[in-house]
């Protein structure tokens, strides 16, 4: 079933994609989408998935449609992310303040957040600060993916003084040397590369082809090495983010971080009781027939 056809009920209450595509209203907001419209067998308008200009497109008139960003580009080869499953994080990450604000989410500048590996693409920053006010800061260690989030940051000027991107330059720390002394975040949050090697990266993008009825290794999502693996994989990338939060000054911060598959949740949990955080979430969001899930930390709020 095309995700045109699925009525994607499972998402958060709030995320604006939890409709059909309306496609008239997309081409309206990006006129290049119209020339990957395309019939699909059940009849309806869709474009091919497994096409990485007709995605990169369709994210493109997502941004401008929904969240009024108009100049969104990413470079070739670099992960374009479904928009309705990272608008799901940002309103669950909304939840977890509003528990501690009277069941109201809070809003505006006040609420600062981070986001750990922010990519090319800067969908949580723009998403969270169209959505909620919210000001972000994205770190990420690859440079071409730094210069296309600042460029996206420069090109919109709702986004300019709202949105900053810093440069990692350790490619062994995560939250050291971005963390400014004396800063303090309100969220961190992170999308971890959750392949433990380029031979199991390569195998999770075969499957996603097969699932789309592609033999293709065109990439519709694309990917680089550091957004798409990491030594260990995604629970010692976790690990070493709880430990290094531990290290940092007892700020009032919920640190969170994404985790793909639930037989790492154990190896985490035991993590976050050596470093002897005070309270432990793990929240589930269900898109579609897929369980995602995240994991929040703190040191006392």
């Amino acid at each position: 079933m095309s995700e045109a056809k699925q009525e994607k009920t499972n998402l958060h209450p709030r995320n604006k994609h939890r409709s059909r595509y309306d496609f008239a209203a997309l081409v309206k907001a990006t006129p290049a989408l119209r020339d990957y419209i395309k019939i699909n067998p059940y009849g309806d308008e869709s474009v091919d998935f497994a096409d990485p200009h007709a995605v990169k497109t369709l994210n493109a008139a997502l941004l401008s449609h929904f969240y009024g960003v108009a100049h969104w580009d990413i470079p070739e080869g670099y992960l374009c992310p479904p928009v309705p499953g990272r608008a799901d994080y940002i309103h669950y990450l909304a939840d977890l303040l509003a528990e501690s604000h009277n069941g109201v989410v809070p809003k505006g500048r006040s609420v600062r957040v981070l986001d750990i590996g922010v990519g090319a693409n800067c969908i949580y920053p723009i998403i969270g600060h169209q959505e909620y006010g919210w000001t972000f800061v994205g770190s990420d260690v690859d440079r071409t993916a730094v210069k296309s989030a600042q460029n996206i940051v420069a090109a919109n000027p709702e986004l300019q003084g709202a949105v900053q991107i810093r440069q990692q330059e350790n490619k062994h720390q995560i939250l050291k040397g971005i963390i400014k002394p004396g800063e303090t975040f309100t969220l961190t949050m992170c999308n971890p590369p959750f392949h433990a090697s380029a031979e199991e990266a390569a195998a999770g993008s075969g499957r996603k082809l097969r699932n789309l009825g592609k033999q293709s290794k065109v990439l519709n999502f694309g990917g680089q090495q550091v957004e798409l693996w990491v030594e260990g994989g995604e629970q010692a990338f976790i690990r070493k983010m709880v430990f290094e939060s531990a290290e940092l000054p007892r700020a009032k911060t919920w640190y969170t971080s994404l985790v793909s598959k639930s037989s790492n949740l154990p190896g985490i949990y035991n993590a976050l009781e050596k470093a002897k955080a005070t309270s432990v979430r793990s929240i589930e969001m269900a898109q579609g027939q897929k369980i995602s899930r995240f994991v929040a930390w703190n040191f006392g709020i």
